[in-house]
């Protein structure tokens, strides 16, 4: 189909959105044919727009930018901040759409006939191109994963979700089996964004108290096993740091191995669990004491990206609300890059509460929640409390207890294998699970 002569084509604009993450033959097709009707924009999708449907891209905007502006035949490289087209469109009323004809089929469906229907508004048009077959960019993200990471690309890449999508959802991990579990779990499109490594389920794991005996060592050689079989961010629980001079040394140890965060409670004593344990006997940590504990800490850092989340147990020792915002705004100016507040309550009334207050900040850091006890709390509600991390903080070890328990019983009560056979996973997926090389 002809258009015009060749000065009228120069004329016209030709928009087409893509990721762009990891670029293939198919993206040059794509903008190949485009440049065949006019100036071509692309419009490119940012990485909370991404991130909304699938995980986040292995490039940033910034960086993807770069890459697609120097491809021949791209004019123009603009952000698409939604997976929905039409802001673009009414923006920049391009007289053509390309797009691969694979969203002719599928969810993409809907959104071509919306694209159809508004550009009918000034006599546009869609243009299907064959879709390129064999390849994706998901399918590449997935063989990168196979290959693994490195400590900076996974250290930076907290920060990055955080930006980028409305909630970060984390589980713990507390073995190199349960990272690749945290790891591969998908339901859809939906995924885990990221493991915490919790004292509590780390200690259990090796048979160990929950009151520091497992030391930086271990809790390092555990580190090492995970990271080994898994590419996603890591947050340390390190209890209440240790004397400030260790904490300074082990928060090194742990930016150079490529964990992304670590979180310190303001307690101090002999560590105790704050959710099920008494707690007439626990003591808060001096206020200015912790604060001076979190701003060693950030100075004793090599790179911007690792961050010292400031645990607030204000809620846990019964000191209320003004306790808890008065140690907020205090842990902020000291260099905190995020607050964690915890509560053993049932109801999600406290963290509301604070939550409320805390959005009256005018200085904010990323808010932590883990609703351990107040459980019945969704995703969405906590968004809109201003939330901007959930962990699930101990539910993959809770959960295998009871399972490997019931095996064992059973083996002893029927003297066989056989009837807790429906209780275990086939040898055949627990060999699909780990990775062969």
């Amino acid at each position: 189909m002809a258009f015009g002569d060749g000065i009228l084509l120069m004329n016209r604009i030709v928009y087409a959105g893509m990721c762009a993450d990891l670029i293939h033959h198919g993206h040059l097709n794509i903008i190949k044919n485009a440049k065949k009707y006019g100036e071509v924009i692309v419009g490119l999708l940012t990485d909370s727009a991404i991130a909304s449907y699938k995980r986040l891209p292995a490039l940033s905007y910034e960086e993807r930018k770069i890459v697609v502006e120097n491809i021949v035949g791209v004019g123009r490289v603009v952000p698409q901040k939604t997976l929905d087209y039409i802001p673009n469109l009414e923006k920049y009323k391009p007289d053509f759409v390309v797009h691969g004809d694979d969203w002719k089929e599928g969810v993409q469906k809907q959104v071509r006939q919306g694209v159809i229907d508004k550009l009918k508004e000034w006599g546009g048009m869609v243009i299907d191109v064959p879709y390129t077959k064999g390849v994706s960019s998901t399918k590449l993200h997935n063989h990168l994963k196979e290959i693994g990471t490195t400590p900076d690309v996974r250290r930076k890449m907290l920060k990055r979700l955080i930006e980028s999508k409305p909630i970060v959802k984390v589980l713990e991990a507390h073995s190199g089996l349960t990272g690749l579990i945290v790891e591969k779990t998908e339901v859809g499109n939906d995924e885990f964004d990221a493991m915490w490594l919790s004292s509590l389920t780390h200690s259990a794991s090796k048979g160990k108290p929950d009151n520091q005996y497992v030391d930086i060592t271990t809790v390092s050689q555990t580190l090492s096993e995970i990271f080994d079989v898994t590419t996603k961010p890591m947050i340390v629980d390190l209890d209440n740091g240790g004397m400030v001079e260790h904490f300074k040394f082990t928060v090194r140890t742990l930016e150079r191995m490529g964990v992304s965060a670590v979180i310190i409670e303001d307690k101090i004593g002999f560590k105790r669990n704050s959710l099920f344990e008494d707690t007439s006997n626990q003591t808060q940590d001096k206020q200015s004491v912790f604060a001076n504990k979190i701003l060693e800490g950030k100075r004793s850092l090599i790179t911007k990206e690792f961050m010292i989340i400031a645990r607030i147990e204000s809620f846990i020792l019964g000191k209320g609300v003004v306790d808890a915002i008065d140690r907020a705004y205090s842990y902020i100016d000291s260099g905190a890059d995020g607050i964690m507040i915890h509560s053993k309550s049932e109801d999600v009334d406290e963290i509301v509460s604070f939550c409320e207050h805390y959005k009256k900040f005018k200085k904010k850091v990323p808010l932590v929640a883990v609703p351990s006890t107040y459980n019945r709390v969704t995703e969405q509600e906590l968004i809109d409390v201003g939330v901007d991390i959930v962990i699930y903080a101990n539910h993959l070890l809770r959960s295998s207890y009871p399972a490997m328990i019931n095996t064992a019983k059973s083996i002893l009560e029927n003297k066989r294998s056989y009837n807790a056979t429906k209780n275990c996973l086939p040898i055949k997926e627990v060999l699909e699970l780990i990775p062969n090389d």
